[in-house]
C-alpha cells in the first residue's frame, strides 16, 4: 500500500473527539444515562478518549465497555478461516441506557450492523447511537453515524487507516492506495 495523504493529525483527532463529546452530551442532555461500547479494536481506545473528555467536561464517569463483534460479522468466512474470539468486556448493565457504539471508520455499515447484533445480547438499551472518527462513504446497508469526526470521500480502492497510541504507538489518520 502506498501512502496517499494524512487525513488527520493527532491534534485534529483530539479536536474532533472533543467536538463529538460535546455533541453526545448535547443530544443526550448530559452524561447521566450514557455508556460507551468501543468496537474492538480501535473503537475501544477512542471510546476511552470520549469518556475522558466527558469526565473533564461534566465531572462524571461514563462506563466504557469493549465489544467483540467477530461472531456477528456476515463476512466472517471470507475474511478469516480461523477467527480469534476475544470476547466482549462489558462490566455494566446496558438495559435502559443510551449506548454509544464507537468505531474508527464507517464504511459499508456491516461492522455497525454486527455491533448492533452483539450489543443486543447484553440487554435492551433505551437508544443505540453510533460515533465514528471517519465516515468514508460507500454504504451497503441503511446505516448512518450520529456523530462523525470527519467525512472523507474515498474510492473503494483506497484504505483509511486510523492509528491510535495504545495499539499503533502513534496517532493519526492516513489514506492509502491499495
Amino acid at each position: 500500500m502506498e501512502l496517499k495523504a494524512t487525513l488527520m493529525t493527532s491534534e485534529e483527532m483530539t479536536r474532533a473527539l472533543k467536538r463529538i463529546s460535546h455533541q453526545i452530551l448535547e443530544k443526550n442532555q448530559g452524561a447521566d444515562n450514557i455508556v460507551f461500547l468501543g468496537i474492538r479494536r480501535r473503537g475501544v481506545p477512542l471510546a476511552k478518549v470520549l469518556a475522558g473528555n466527558i469526565r473533564t467536561i461534566e465531572g462524571r464517569e461514563v462506563p466504557v465497555g469493549d465489544l467483540d463483534i467477530t461472531l456477528y460479522r456476515d463476512d466472517l468466512s471470507e475474511i478469516c478461516p480461523d477467527p480469534v474470539i476475544s470476547g466482549s468486556d462489558i462490566p455494566f448493565d446496558i438495559n435502559g441506557k443510551d449506548v454509544i457504539l464507537v468505531d474508527d471508520v464507517l464504511y459499508t455499515g456491516r461492522t455497525a450492523r454486527a455491533a448492533l447484533d452483539a450489543a443486543s445480547k447484553y440487554g435492551r438499551a433505551a437508544t443505540i447511537q453510533l460515533a465514528v472518527l471517519i465516515d468514508r462513504g460507500h454504504r451497503e446497508l441503511p446505516i448512518r453515524a450520529d456523530y462523525v469526526g470527519k467525512n472523507v470521500p474515498t474510492s473503494k480502492s483506497e484504505t483509511v487507516a486510523v492509528h491510535v497510541m495504545e495499539i499503533d504507538g502513534e496517532e493519526n489518520v492516513e489514506l492509502y492506495n491499495d
